[in-house]
């Protein structure tokens, strides 16, 4: 385990993940909301317009689109439609 400081909060903690345990369900909530606005919503829609639509931070919509995980999940709902953020 190594001494890291979570991207969501800012504290410090001992863990092989990069958000703190306090946080970890936040961002699965937030990823699940994305999620969804993703898959019914127009595919060009900016960072900024997602954020309005979903009260998502930028900078954690940012940090999720940046998990290919995440990306491969959104795709397979969509029907490998491809997302331009």
């Amino acid at each position: 385990m190594n001494f890291k400081k979570c991207l969501r909060c800012g504290c410090f903690f001992s863990s092989v993940d990069d958000i703190c345990p306090n946080c970890a369900p936040k961002d699965m909530f937030e990823m699940s909301k994305l999620k969804t606005f993703l898959t019914s919503q127009v595919d060009d829609a900016s960072v900024s317009e997602i954020s309005k639509g979903t009260g998502i931070e930028e900078a954690n919509i940012n940090r999720f689109m940046s998990n290919k995980d995440f990306l491969k999940e959104v795709k397979k709902e969509k029907n490998n439609i491809d997302i331009n953020l």
